[in-house]
């Protein structure tokens, strides 16, 4: 094998979450950027439940939300004036250990990641190039350039997490296909008059869409908006031709400018997730609008759902096969989310008579109301901070109990000492039970080195969905893999041989 067992191109926060997974289970990694150093762009801001909820697993999901401002209420604007409140902070109460949205900048968000990487032993290699790629037995081998010149390097596995612009992509040749909209949008980080808005605020008028929300604890405010029509092509647009529109519709006064840029957005999905040994994650393989902030937080998903994989493959506890997976479980919920995406954002950027009617009446008049409904409000939130992603068609998902299918991720429940995700750190397969396990599967999650984590039965576990006395077999990222009634533990051994799995064996931090 290869002395690097996977190279990862790209250091945003795909390529460094899967570093950190990788580097958690002892497999040798190399991570490269072609860039000079760290991003200084705010650019993704919205850090969702999910990717929180895998940070716990890491270990350092609380300073990660120390570090960024949970934005707990969003305001509807019309005319200059406010129309409507939604209350955010209350969305996700009692579904995950962080029921918010939390902004933090990217730039901020690399650095802590970078950190975590460094404490682990790796470093990102700043600088480094990807130039070529070609097949060898066992792996590939990959031409680098960087500052001390050109250099081959040989891998047994490599991940494409290098952006929309994917050099991985291109060098194993799978196509991008999808569109841009038409729209050009502006971004800057502003400093404005008086004190600064924790809130999201969100200008919902006939003219168009406008967004402001919290960007750093020092004060900063994100704006969004798209450009009038006047502006649209012209390539020397400063902050100064918007500076009226967005103080306008915004109700805010801006003192300074302290970033500004022009884009457009794009939808496309890859044609795969991988070919041979190679893999694409994050952007490479998916862009899609910014509505609902899913951009960085799908990336991260797609890191962690590869990451474990990999490691199980390459330390011999589970068959490759595992690694097929990977793409059939991440690349539907790419393309459904790009297609949810694509209808939301063009309703709401849309100058048609059913944009502006869903901006001026619907949203500021039906959306509190709908809001107050909690089953509306769970879905939501579900939705939004991606709790709600399931596998239930993956080779890996077995079984149901309950209310609870294969694939989907574990119910947040409150438990005597804790919660049911605490046991969960991302190393290895657990088996968690709600009631009471028989010595028959005690015996069998003991001969397989299988850690069995069980909490006495109540009436949250069953609101959750869990079936009483149930076996729930979790995945190193907390989907279930295989559920059981009646704890048969010829069904958790079935199991383990169809797939290779060797519970017990994996690295440590």
């Amino acid at each position: 094998m290869p002395e690097t067992q996977v190279l990862i191109v790209g250091a945003g926060p795909t390529g460094l979450v899967l570093a950190i997974q990788l580097a958690r289970h002892g497999i040798a990694c190399r991570i490269i950027d072609r860039a000079a150093g760290p991003g200084e762009a705010s650019r993704a801001m919205a850090v969702h439940a999910r990717t929180l909820e895998f940070y716990r697993q890491f270990g350092f999901a609380d300073q990660v939300a120390a570090a960024g401002i949970p934005m707990a209420t969003l305001h509807l604007r019309q005319a200059g004036r406010e129309v409507a409140r939604l209350e955010l902070g209350a969305l996700g109460a009692g579904e995950s250990r962080y029921p918010f949205i939390l902004s933090l900048p990217q730039d901020e968000h690399e650095r802590l990641l970078g950190a975590q990487l460094s404490a682990l032993g790796l470093r990102v290699e700043w600088g480094v190039e990807l130039r070529a790629l070609a097949e060898i037995p066992g792996g590939l081998r990959a031409t680098l350039a960087g500052p001390a010149g050109e250099e081959s390097c040989e891998a047994a596995w490599l991940c494409g997490c290098d952006g929309a612009h994917s050099r991985v992509r291109q060098a194993i040749g799978l196509g991008f296909p999808g569109g841009t909209y038409a729209q050009r949008f502006y971004v800057a980080d502003v400093a404005i008059a008086g004190p600064a808005r924790p809130d999201i605020e969100a200008n919902i008028a006939a003219q168009g869409l406008a967004l402001l929300f919290p960007v750093r604890r020092a004060g900063m405010q994100r704006v969004i908006g798209i450009l009038p029509p006047e502006l649209g092509d012209r390539d020397d647009v400063t902050f100064d031709a918007v500076r009226p529109v967005a103080e306008a519709m915004l109700g805010i006064s801006v003192e300074r400018a302290n970033w500004f840029s022009t884009y457009h957005v794009h939808h496309r999905v890859a044609a795969g997730f991988r070919r041979g040994r190679a893999f694409l994650a994050g952007d490479a393989g998916h862009i899609h609008s910014p509505a609902g902030g899913q951009g960085m937080n799908t990336g991260i998903g797609d890191a962690v759902n590869l990451g474990w994989k990999l490691a199980e493959v390459l330390q011999g506890q589970a068959a490759e096969s595992l690694l097929e997976s990977y793409e059939q479980e991440r690349i539907g919920f790419a393309r459904t989310l790009v297609a949810t995406t694509d209808r939301a954002f063009t309703a709401l950027v849309g100058t048609g008579p059913g944009s502006r009617l869903l901006r001026q009446v619907v949203l500021p008049r039906l959306a509190p109301l709908l809001l107050g409904i909690g089953p509306v409000r769970r879905r939501l939130f579900r939705t939004a901070s991606q709790i709600r992603i399931a596998y239930p068609d993956s080779p890996l998902s077995e079984g149901r109990a309950g209310a609870l299918a294969a694939g989907a991720r574990l119910p947040f429940l409150e438990v005597p000492g804790g919660d049911s995700h605490a046991p969960l750190d991302g190393l290895g397969w657990r088996l968690q039970l709600h009631g009471e396990a028989a010595p028959p599967l005690r015996a069998a999650a003991a001969e397989l080195g299988l850690p069995l984590d069980t909490f006495p039965w109540s009436a949250a576990a069953g609101r959750a969905g869990l079936a009483r006395d149930a076996a729930y077999l979790l995945r190193p990222d907390g989907h279930i893999g295989l559920a059981w009634e009646g704890q048969d533990p010829a069904r958790l051994r079935a199991y383990a041989a169809k797939h290779g799995l060797r519970f017990g064996q994996g690295g440590s931090p």
